[in-house]
Parts: C-alpha cells; structure tokens; sequence
C-alpha cells in the first residue's frame, strides 16, 4: 500500500455533536468499554479491564500532565484594548521543558497568537494579584518559527515559570467541547498518575484510570512503566489535504527511561499501550533504535520514516542499540522527539494490545487504529455509535486485540 496517496475522505463517519461526551462522568471507571478481540466485537465497564489483561503482560502509560496553556491578554496601557490568547506550544529558550519551567524573571515560549493581527508591535502587559503580592507579566513577539510566534515573556515576581502560568494560565480543553474550561477540568482532565508538565492536550485513554483499576492491574501481575510524551495543538489539527502526504504532522518531544527500555527487551519488546500518544512513543523507540544502530547522534523520527527505511532490524536488536547509544551519550533517559505517522500501510512493532477513545472523523489517529485492525475500524465505530457510547476525549473507550 502506498500510504501517502490514502484517501482521508475513507476514513470518515457521522459523529453528531450529541454524542461527544462534553464532561467526563463523575466516576472515572464507571465508563464504558469496548472490546474488540480478533474480530469479535462486546462492550464491559471499564474498571473491568484487568481481566482482559495477560498476566505477567507489560503496560505503558504516558505520564505527562496537561499545563495552563491559554494566556489570555488586552492591548492598551489601561488594558482595555483588543484580547489576544497566547498559546504555548513548546519552550524556546531554555529549549528543555523542566529547566524552563523552573526560570525565573524571564523565557520563552513558540505559540499560536489568537488575533494575532491587533498585535502589530510591542509588549503586552497583564496584572494580578497572586495571595499578598502583585504580579506583572509582559509577553513581547521576538521571531517566527514556522506557523508559531516566538514570545519572551518577562514577570516581576520571585515565581518560577511554573508558578506563574498555573496562576496566569487557564487550562485548554479541546475545542470540539465548544465550550470554556471550568474548575473542575483542572483534575478531570489530567490523569491519576500524570506527572510531568508539557502537554497542552491530555492523553485522554488514562482518564479512565482510577487507582483501584491500577491496584487491580498490579494485582494481576502486570507490570506497569511510563514514558513521557508531551502532547502538541497539532493534535487537533485537522487533515485539509485529499490524500495524507500533504499532511505535516507536529514534532512531539519524548523521555523514555533506560529501565523501561531494559522492561520492554525482558517482555520481547511487546507491550499494552494506554492511548495513542503512548503508542507514537513505542513505535518511535523501534525507529530511534535503527538510527542509533547507523550511528546517528540525532534520533529524532521523520514523519515518513517508518515506509522509506528498511526494517529488516528486529525489535530487540534496535532496543539494544537504544541502550548501547545511552551507554555512549551516558544516558540514563532518552529525550528526543518523533514525528511519526502511523496509518495503514505501516507495521506495528512494539504495541499488541491498545487502549484508546473513540477519535474524530477524517483524523490521523483514526488512520493509527485503522492501521492497528485494519477495516474493522469501520465494525468498531458502527458499533460503539449504535451502542450508546460516548465519543472523543471526555468519552468512553476501547481496548483494541488484533
């Protein structure tokens, strides 16, 4: 198959804004669960999912938290000018995500610019009261990259970056929930076990974790691991071109820690995905694996790498040669970033069981699940619109077993 010349039109369903879930339902596991198993296709409530797990199987969450990505500002000294939303995407100076967060008195930011054309010149001034103290945050445009706007932001108070968008910021639920965020999005839009900040768009398949359903999970012999992949806009950007090679998917930045790499070689390389930010993480590794093997010191994952490389390298052979280019950088995590596509067309190397929503018509994640099993994407979807579930991030799920 020739993957770039796929028609997105072919991947397409009626979804009626009834029936995308726009809150989450008070009890995380108490959401529904498809079951898709060689074909056969049944339904179970989710905090029943351990038992459709293999004992002595290795799971993998991503575990990265969801930021206050949406700035809201006013032109004007007096601030009752136009309003313009910044929207950070990923840190620009310093570039590493935990050191950013952690400055003080100044950095920067690539972010999409709302109104960006009331903004011509200048800084934007924005102040607050924070408990006792005030707080002044300026953001001033320094450059362009890309589609994105660099923005050097710059506030008065001893507050690292971290404190000051928790404080400043506001969460940024998906637009298709046509609706503004609310406190209670703060906690039902971040996973239980979420713990590193970067994404500005939460790996929703975790949602439906409770801490009774991961105790059930370790109760059942299963080992757990995590990988940190820090979810971009891009991840809503729609496919406007008629066949997928037009489409640029977005770079997202990755940490994987050496033992999980050393957990993925002691279970022959196979893994359970949770969400599909998980499984562009795994599938990934199987490709930073073949460049690290030619010698590469840049891993990062083109976009169509995976149907122009050979891959005649095996899965543990490139996890080997993961762990033998950490041993030269003295690594103990891998960072780098994947541009990857997955559609139909592509082989599956690392994932073999997969736990993901139900996505947006005509989207690249539909095309990942359509290349996970194949034309079946149609009975699943027929399916769960038939059967009452609810769609899209605040929605239900399924666990996918080719």
């Amino acid at each position: 198959m020739d993957t770039k010349h796929i028609q997105i039109r072919d991947y397409d369903y009626p979804l009626p804004d009834e029936r995308i879930a726009k809150f989450p339902l008070p009890e995380r596991d108490s959401s529904k669960l498809l079951i898709y198993d060689k074909g056969k296709i049944g339904e179970t409530v989710f905090r029943s999912l351990p038992t459709l797990l293999p004992e002595g199987a290795l799971m993998v969450f991503n575990n990265t938290r969801v930021i206050q990505a949406r700035l809201h500002f006013r032109k004007g000294e007096a601030q009752d000018g136009a309003l313009i939303e910044v929207f950070l995407l990923e840190p620009a100076n310093p570039v590493e995500y935990q050191e950013n967060f952690a400055q003080k008195g100044s950095c920067s930011w690539y972010c999409l610019v709302g109104n960006l054309k009331k903004w011509k010149e200048g800084k934007l001034t924005r102040t607050l009261n924070i408990e006792d103290s005030t707080l002044t945050i300026t953001a001033e445009r320094i450059g362009i990259h890309g589609t994105s706007q660099e923005i050097k932001f710059e506030w008065d108070a001893s507050l690292t970056w971290a404190e000051v968008i928790d404080a400043v910021g506001e969460l940024p639920i998906p637009p298709y929930l046509n609706r503004k965020t609310q406190e209670s999005d703060k906690t039902t839009y971040q996973t239980v076990y979420s713990k590193i900040k970067g994404s500005v768009a939460a790996p929703t398949a975790g949602l439906h974790f409770t801490k009774q359903v991961l105790a059930d999970i370790d109760a059942k012999g299963i080992e757990r691991e995590e990988v940190t992949l820090h979810v971009g806009a891009g991840t809503f950007r729609p496919v406007k071109s008629e066949d997928i090679g037009g489409h640029e998917m977005h770079s997202e930045h990755i940490a994987v820690h050496r033992h999980t790499i050393e957990r993925l070689l002691a279970h022959n390389g196979e893994a359970i995905a949770v969400g599909t930010t998980s499984v562009r993480t795994l599938e990934s590794l199987y490709y930073m694996g073949i460049l690290a093997s030619q010698g590469k010191e840049d891993l990062h994952v083109p976009q169509w790498m995976p149907y122009e490389y050979d891959n005649s390298l095996s899965t543990t052979e490139a996890l080997e040669a993961l762990l033998h280019y950490m041993d030269e950088q003295d690594e103990e995590i891998l960072h780098s970033s994947t541009q990857i596509i997955i559609a139909p067309g592509y082989k599956y190397h690392i994932v073999r069981r997969m736990i993901t929503n139900f996505h947006q018509p005509q989207s690249t994640l539909l095309l990942l699940v359509s290349a996970f099993i194949g034309e079946n994407w149609h009975n699943v979807y027929d399916y769960a619109l038939s059967h009452d579930f609810r769609f899209l991030s605040y929605g239900d799920s399924s666990i996918l077993m080719p």
